[in-house]
């Protein structure tokens, strides 16, 4: 008898929450499969297909598009990316856990997504930074943005931030280390949960 089916761990937050780092230290330790995206876009030096991204060509993307492939998908830039739900369901089978590092539309699709497998493991998360102060001393503390950069990641931010109420789970970032006990903590709860699709 099949224990349990994997936990879709989807995270939501604005640039600067930590979000991605909660995402890859999950993954980096074993607990989760940190999920592929797909893209038209060509590698950049040191990428690698299937680690990086699965890179597919444009004809196929749409094709996959047409027929319903894309748990979610976005057009960014001239460039397609997108989430195989194939790909994420055939580790929920396994009952494999999966972390999916979304914005707050990639996880509205994912949400409206009926396949019952979606449905039954789906937990979303949003993290939030602590204050707008904190946030904006965490994007001017990466070094590598312009000032107006930085003014524009700030807004988006404050925009992204207005829909945490429809997440069923949030942080509100204390530090790495303290982060990451909650998170990692949220997901070990939902492994223990006594129930299997119906």
């Amino acid at each position: 008898m099949r224990e349990r089916y994997g936990v879709l761990f989807l995270v939501s937050g604005p640039s600067g929450s930590g979000k991605t780092t909660l995402c890859r230290r999950l993954a980096d330790e074993g607990e989760a499969h940190y999920s592929v995206s797909c893209t038209t876009r060509l590698p950049r030096p040191g990428e690698l297909d299937g680690v990086d991204y699965h890179f597919m060509p444009k004809e196929r993307f749409v094709h996959q598009i047409n027929e319903g492939g894309f748990l979610e998908f976005a057009e960014v830039h001239g460039n397609h990316y997108g989430t195989l739900k194939s790909e994420v369901v055939a580790l929920l089978e396994k009952g494999l856990d999966v972390v999916m590092d979304l914005d707050v539309q990639g996880a509205r699709s994912v949400r409206s997504c009926k396949d019952p497998m979606i449905q039954h493991s789906l937990v979303d998360l949003f993290v939030s930074p602590p204050s707008q102060e904190e946030l904006r001393n965490r994007l001017m503390g990466r070094g590598t943005d312009s000032q107006e950069v930085i003014e524009l990641r700030m807004k988006n931010a404050l925009e992204e931030m207005k829909f945490w109420p429809e997440y069923t789970y949030r942080i509100v970032s204390e530090g790495r280390d303290t982060d990451y006990l909650k998170f990692k903590s949220l997901l070990i709860s939902q492994r223990l949960k006594a129930s299997l699709l119906k």
